[in-house]
């Protein structure tokens, strides 16, 4: 039996759109939805392993409302093997979500999981840690190369001095960021292809959990220009002058 990789993804706003706040929520019922692109990376590492080893099966699993299915017909349409959609219009917390991962996970027989490093709606880097807590798994964090040799997972990683080598044994949770890969894209034949393959439908409640986030509101910060003029005929003053704007006033430097 060949591995069995489970890609989480998320839907959230294109990068180029503004949030829209409707009734205190954020609607995004007239914007354009993506794939978060730290998620890709993700997507397109699992894909690679499947090239080098053909029997790898790769799932891709979205936790959220049912619009999340336009992101995992993406999913498949770049390659993924199949999709599972846990279906929820409750706004869930990271932790949760994580949780919900570690079930299907083990129901799907995973040997391997990737996801987005930092999540573009929640802002978060807790996603990759709770579903390896969940699962007492083994975790690394913003890889930044992978080899996989039989179950031996080899690569590099950021961290906060630099860069570190790892080596780790499946199974592994694998959190992505930016310079990882190059994803694909979806091609035409297998745009096609994607409307034939499975993705399965699972109710949140299925999992015997409960929303511990309790929503309050949303809002959209507005950051009003200071425009505050340095006079630069004097260039000694005027240094002096913004060292003490930004030091008093803006708090930028100490």
């Amino acid at each position: 039996m060949g591995l069995r990789i489970l890609s989480v993804i998320r839907q959230v706003l294109d990068a180029e759109e503004s949030v829209r706040i409707k009734d205190g929520m954020v609607d995004p019922s007239s914007s354009k939805l993506v794939l978060d692109t730290m998620d890709e990376y993700g997507l397109e590492e699992a894909l690679r392993i499947r090239d080098a080893q053909p029997e790898t099966e790769v799932v891709a699993l979205a936790v959220g409302p049912a619009r999340c299915e336009e992101a995992l017909r993406t999913a498949l349409a770049i390659g993924a093997d199949r999709a599972i959609l846990v279906e929820t219009f409750e706004p869930l917390d990271v932790i949760t979500v994580g949780n919900v991962a570690a079930q299907v996970a083990r129901k799907e027989q995973s040997d391997l999981i990737f996801c987005g490093g930092q999540e573009a709606d929640w802002d978060s880097q807790a996603f990759g840690a709770a579903i390896a807590e969940y699962l007492n798994w083994p975790q690394l964090t913003w890889t930044t190369a992978l080899n996989l040799e039989g179950r031996t997972l080899t690569g590099t990683h950021d961290i906060d001095e630099g860069t570190e080598s790892f080596s780790v044994e499946l199974p592994a949770v694998i959190t992505t960021q930016q310079g990882l890969c190059e994803p694909r894209y979806p091609t035409l034949p297998n745009i096609m292809k994607a409307r034939k393959k499975e993705l399965r439908r699972e109710s949140f409640e299925s999992f015997g959990l409960h929303s511990r986030l309790k929503f309050i509101r949303s809002e959209i910060q507005v950051k009003e220009r200071m425009r505050r003029i340095v006079d630069g005929k004097d260039g000694s003053a005027a240094a002096q002058q913004l060292v003490e704007f930004l030091r008093n006033e803006t708090r930028v430097i100490g």
